[in-house]
């Protein structure tokens, strides 16, 4: 994978990112294709491309950066719920090899019926 480019290794790109914040081992950034208002995104500042190849200390730092990500969201969008997640392997639908974690704003009215949230992925299976 070395020789691929990969979007999220090429973070200093402001043609291709707007950042947030960073801490030691993290970024954040706006999505290119946002979902909704405020769509955001937790990105390894070192390639990995696998949730599951995280340390502890990845994980606290992960998760510092995604709660302040979420207060500038809300500062700034002020939605009425997220969904948080990730996609993890192809057939999960990950199109860049590189761990990221998305912070998707919901508002009220958004769809037409929300239960289920994630669940709605596979078509159908939200409805229980």
């Amino acid at each position: 994978m070395q020789n691929e480019y990969c979007l999220f290794c090429d973070k200093d790109n402001k043609e291709k990112h707007r950042p947030i914040l960073e801490n030691d081992l993290f970024y954040s950034r706006w999505d290119n294709f946002p979902v909704s208002n405020g769509h955001a995104e937790i990105v390894p500042k070192k390639h990995i491309v696998s949730f599951f190849e995280l340390s502890d200390e990845d994980v606290l730092q992960m998760y510092d950066l995604i709660s302040k990500t979420k207060k500038i969201i809300f500062e700034k969008f002020n939605p009425d719920g997220y969904n948080v997640g990730l996609n993890e392997g192809h057939a999960a639908g990950r199109t860049i090899h590189h761990l990221h974690i998305h912070i998707i704003p919901r508002y009220e009215g958004d769809v037409e019926n929300p239960r289920g949230g994630i669940r709605n992925i596979i078509p159908g299976k939200g409805d229980y």
